[in-house]
């Protein structure tokens, strides 16, 4: 498709989605406006029927599929995801078999909701520990049955059914001209959408795209000046962390710069998940935040624009919350894990409990090995109100010769035993 034809293209498949649900909101939000000095609007892709961005790229390529001569009614999807959701959803709608491969290890909850969305119309077969093992599984099934794989981001028909979000914001800002578009950035299917649209169009506005820290497979490639794989990636954001972005979306983006790639640490992730959440009622998935978070990184570039957030997703399953709370603290320096070594005498509790401040907690109070003779180790979880509580409460640890270990952040000792 050239770069005439490409907003055509994506014309059609926006006005074929209107038969499924109507453009997603473009609000301007109050509260991030007012923080960043800037006039801040976020496209609510956590509004569509499946909470998220994924069923335009699903719903255009089997539409496009059923519309060809080699026209199929039977399609198979490998995701544990917002993949699976938008493409269960899609063959209902269409009256179509399809059959969806997840690992075992997905939780029954997203297994229910691709379930609920596509009815009868949709098999879900459960295959292998890890998302290669579904996605062979996908392929063998395909051959065998004659069914198309409608695959989660690396398909022009995916691509252009993606960029339909970057129509929909151009449409509804109407005469107003974004300055910044912030996008987050998995397999890359969305983001190389909405550049390929607005270089189409000939709209320029200062592009930035965001991927997790843990799963920086753009920024990458970018840097290495070709595609490359990760060896390996931290799955936290799930909607979002890919070992190696698609080679569609990547021929389409291999001209930015690295820099053009921001990158989200997770622990500030779910800081920003827990403020649009108290603060706006706003539920997000880390993957749906990440465009939001990128702000904390453009603070000083977007004073006085007017800045686009791409929301894509809100498929938050509420069991995570108490991971997210605990990141969020330990990054922002409110909580921290130490292993103590304190003397096994009547009263050295008491003198402990006596060092700690007004404002600190103790979360988590264990003993490691209780059978020592002079001294035990304890692992304690303080929380405090303010990060520089800690400087002074590890002054007095020292003026008192209490002997400790910051694990905080030692991942290894701290996944053994917190």
């Amino acid at each position: 498709m050239t770069m005439t034809d490409f907003p055509a293209g994506v014309a059609a498949a926006e006005a074929e989605l209107r038969a499924l649900f109507p453009a997603t909101p473009l609000q301007l939000n109050e509260h991030l406006s007012a923080k960043y000095g800037a006039r801040i609007f976020l496209k609510r892709e956590d509004l569509t029927p499946v909470r998220s961005y994924k069923i335009r790229g699903a719903f255009n390529f089997m539409r496009k599929k059923m519309a060809s001569e080699t026209a199929n009614t039977k399609f198979c999807c490998a995701s544990a995801g917002n993949h699976a959701q938008g493409f269960a959803f899609a063959c209902r709608h269409f009256g179509v078999s399809g059959r969806v491969f997840m690992p075992v290890t997905t939780p029954q909850q997203k297994i229910g909701k691709t379930r609920a969305f596509g009815g009868d119309a949709v098999e879900i077969e459960l295959v292998g520990d890890f998302f290669d093992d579904c996605y062979r599984a996908a392929k063998t099934y395909a051959h065998e049955a004659g069914a198309d794989l409608v695959p989660p981001f690396d398909h022009e028909d995916i691509v252009e059914g993606q960029a339909s979000v970057a129509k929909e914001v151009v449409d509804e800002l109407g005469d107003e001209k974004p300055d910044f578009v912030v996008m987050p950035v998995g397999g890359g299917g969305l983001a190389s959408g909405m550049t390929r649209y607005f270089n189409a169009i000939g709209e320029t506005p200062f592009l930035r795209f965001v991927e997790p820290l843990g799963a920086p497979s753009l920024q990458t490639s970018l840097r290495n000046g070709s595609l490359t794989r990760m060896e390996q990636i931290d799955g936290f954001v799930d909607g979002a962390s890919v070992a190696e972005i698609g080679q569609i979306p990547y021929q389409t983006l291999k001209g930015f710069p690295p820099e053009a790639v921001l990158l989200a640490p997770e622990g500030r992730l779910c800081a920003t998940m827990l403020e649009m959440l108290n603060i706006e009622g706003i539920v997000l998935e880390p993957a749906g935040a990440l465009a939001i978070d990128a702000l904390k990184s453009l603070k000083t570039d977007i004073r006085g624009k007017t800045v686009v957030c791409v929301v894509s997703g809100g498929n938050f399953d509420f069991e995570r919350l108490p991971d997210v709370r605990e990141r969020s603290l330990r990054f922002e320096g409110l909580k921290k894990y130490f292993i103590l070594r304190l003397a096994q005498r009547p009263g050295a509790l008491k003198d402990f409990l006596n060092l700690l401040g007004p404002d600190d907690d103790i979360a988590r109070f264990e003993y490691l090995k209780k059978s020592a003779r002079d001294f035990g180790s304890i692992l304690l979880g303080i929380e405090t109100k303010d990060p520089g509580n800690f400087d002074s409460l590890l002054s007095r640890f020292a003026a008192s010769g209490i002997r400790y270990q910051d694990i905080t952040n030692d991942q290894i000792v701290a996944d053994l035993l917190i």
